[in-house]
């Protein structure tokens, strides 16, 4: 599939950030002099296609009060690997699963990062993961400052 410059329009359109109306893609839609059915339509099509993969909310955590943020790097068996990510992406507590090679200084190979009201609340999330997955061999690693919250920008003005 090739962009036309509509589907261009649109991305520029979502990349900017929905409104806080009741239908935010209706608003958009208008902006663009399209039906809010056309905007969807092609929103659709531009994922088909595997151009776009979904449309997400960035959650400022820190706003709602979790200060708490913790990248839990984990030491698996490779061959538990894919059980274990499979376990653990569906787990509303972990925001980001990913696996990455373990290297002779850094034997973790397997990363979940939580958010946690308190550095209490992330051990207790940590301890619950360790059980569900049945590993016990992990660190957790506290943010300190949280230093970008932006989201790519494809196409511009």
């Amino acid at each position: 599939m090739t962009l036309s410059e509509l589907d261009k329009r649109i991305i520029m359109e979502l990349q900017a950030g929905l409104p806080l109306v009741s239908r935010p893609f209706e608003a958009l839609a208008k902006r663009l002099g399209i039906t809010e059915e056309e905007f969807l339509a092609r929103v659709h099509a531009i994922q088909q296609a595997g151009i776009m993969r979904r449309i997400g909310a960035a959650l400022r955590h820190h706003r709602v009060g979790y200060t708490a943020n913790a990248m839990i790097v984990w030491q698996i068996p490779e061959e538990k690997i894919a059980e274990v990510g499979e376990r653990m992406a569906r787990l509303p507590e972990v925001t980001h699963c990913y696996q990455r090679a373990a290297l002779p200084q850094w034997p973790y190979n397997f990363y979940t990062m939580i958010h946690g009201r308190s550095r209490e609340a992330c051990r207790q999330i940590a301890k619950k993961l360790a059980d569900i997955a049945g590993v016990d061999n992990y660190r957790l690693l506290y943010s300190v400052a949280e230093l970008k919250k932006s989201s790519m920008k494809y196409f511009m003005d």
